[in-house]
């Protein structure tokens, strides 16, 4: 991430009130709630995380181990139980 000077963007008045409480420090200034994105909006990781779940549940389906799923696809073997867990439903 990052980051715009604040005398770029801010007033005088307002960049004087903030140095009074964090003088020279960084300081994060959340997004508003309705400006929010999801976590993977802005990327495909999302969607390729869904054919990757998708697969490791047809690989269980076909009779594969658990163990061997996981080694194939790089996750612990409790990860690959909550994504069979999770497509079951």
């Amino acid at each position: 991430m990052s980051y715009i000077k604040a005398n770029d963007v801010l007033p005088q008045e307002i960049l004087e009130v903030i140095q009074k409480y964090v003088d020279g420090e960084y300081l994060y200034i959340p997004r508003k709630e309705c400006n929010k994105k999801f976590w993977g909006e802005n990327t495909a990781i999302r969607n390729e995380n869904k054919i990757r779940n998708r697969n490791i549940y047809e690989d269980y389906k076909s009779g594969t181990c658990i163990k061997t799923i996981a080694t194939d696809y790089y996750l612990s073997e409790k990860s690959i139980q909550r994504i069979i867990s999770e497509m079951k439903k």
